[in-house]
């Protein structure tokens, strides 16, 4: 069984029936005393891939998915579908941009320990690495001064998505970047 508190990005429950994975997680504190934290979860229908919105109260409990993970290697996109190897077997398979989600711009060919996710043997989609490397390929010059205060400016990555970076950084340079919520961490030396 999995707690409330447990629930966090990633995590697989039952929900009405369904395998599904919590792709975010909203927690609202409650105004009234006595009364029971809420979170409010996004959910992905794992056989699906339809997105659901719920709400859960503190002390709910679900049944965990058994989800089984294998390592596989991300190869090359084109355009509408991403396609992937599974590293023990070998066997390529593909996914659709409803199937990542969010997931699909934080792939790129050199990305490492990803996950293939299987629920009853049917691939239900791809876990990434807490974080991955990526370069920025546009962004405005760097502002004079900029190590003094924290002032935050949007890059975009090479694929494609953007990102509040410091504003000491400049194009061709490689950036960490958390695939949770798409923060900054850290420039890669």
């Amino acid at each position: 069984m999995i707690e409330f508190s447990e629930l966090k990005r990633g995590v697989c429950i039952q929900h009405k029936g369904a395998p599904v994975m919590v792709t975010d997680v909203k927690l609202n504190s409650p105004t009234a005393r006595g009364g029971s934290m809420i979170a409010k979860i996004r959910m992905r229908n794992l056989l699906t891939g339809q997105t659901l919105n719920d709400s859960f109260r503190s002390g709910d409990k679900f049944d965990e998915v058994d989800v089984e993970k294998h390592p596989c290697t991300y190869l090359y996109s084109d355009g509408t579908r991403w396609h992937f190897m599974d590293d023990s077997t070998y066997e390529q398979f593909d996914l659709g941009a409803d199937d990542l989600g969010d997931s699909k711009g934080y792939l790129s060919e050199d990305i490492e320990d990803v996950q293939a996710m299987f629920v009853d043997g049917a691939l239900a989609g791809v876990e990434l690495p807490t974080t991955v490397e990526l370069e920025i390929t546009e962004t405005t010059p760097p502002i004079k001064g900029a190590t003094a205060t924290a002032q935050l400016k949007v890059a975009l990555v090479q694929t494609g998505i953007e990102v509040q970076v410091p504003s000491y950084l400049v194009m061709g340079e490689r950036i960490r970047v958390d695939t949770r919520d798409g923060h900054f961490v850290e420039r890669v030396k």
